[in-house]
């Protein structure tokens, strides 16, 4: 199941429970660490920048649909990265069934 999301006032409050979900610990961020989170099924949900390479979105796209992990596509890069406090990133995976379920409740406001 993917979902895009558009700017609004909802995506802000997504980011911002992203932002939560990093102090909290259960934030994965980098290519590397969300895909050896999606291979050890400790991933509940995984977050693709829209401007991702199209080699990034379709590996992880498969990866989530082999494991049956949940996947939206959110932001850009920049606006991921400024999510969690870092630089940039093409990929976030959740890892708190609490906070995953927050942000698809959010998307489903949006979609």
């Amino acid at each position: 199941m993917m979902l895009y999301v558009r700017r609004s006032k909802t995506l802000n409050n997504i980011f911002s429970m992203i932002g939560l979900a990093m102090k909290a610990g259960k934030v994965l961020s980098g290519e590397f660490s969300v895909e050896t989170g999606i291979k050890n099924s400790s991933v509940l949900l995984c977050i693709i920048a829209s401007d991702a390479s199209d080699n990034t979105k379709k590996k992880f796209t498969n990866m989530c649909a082999y494991r049956q992990i949940k996947m939206i596509t959110l932001g850009d890069k920049i606006s991921l990265g400024k999510a969690i406090g870092k630089e940039y990133r093409a990929t976030i995976g959740i890892v708190d069934e609490g906070f995953a379920n927050a942000i698809l409740s959010k998307v489903g406001e949006q979609a």
